[in-house]
């Protein structure tokens, strides 16, 4: 999608401080961090919301949670712990309409959250 932020940042339009990149994924910091770790990951190719999602998408929505997991251990909050968050549409969060996971770590995560 042509005017979509997160798809700019994935093909290199944009800039962003990318820490992870494959074929499928891109990953990178959050702006707008809520912990000390807030990474993004992000499938390359454009989808909106979950709502959206096909059995087509399976694939690399897995992907997204196996990047993410790996990069949760290589910024050293594997262990003692960290959220997975993906919101879908404007009541639940979402800002940008592209499928995206938040990796949130580093801190203490209260619950319920929100």
């Amino acid at each position: 999608m042509n005017d979509c932020l997160f798809c700019k940042i994935a093909d290199g339009r944009i800039p962003a401080k990318k820490v992870h990149e494959d074929p499928d994924t891109v990953a990178f910091e959050d702006l707008n961090p809520q912990a000390p770790v807030h990474l993004l990951v992000i499938p390359r190719a454009h989808v909106g919301r979950t709502t959206e999602l096909r059995p087509e998408h399976d694939a690399v929505m897995g992907k997204l949670f196996r990047v993410a997991a790996s990069l949760a251990a290589a910024r050293g909050v594997a262990e003692g712990g960290f959220r997975l968050v993906m919101n879908t549409n404007a009541d639940a969060g979402q800002t940008v309409f592209h499928v995206h996971l938040h990796l949130l770590g580093g801190r203490k995560m209260g619950w319920p959250p929100g």
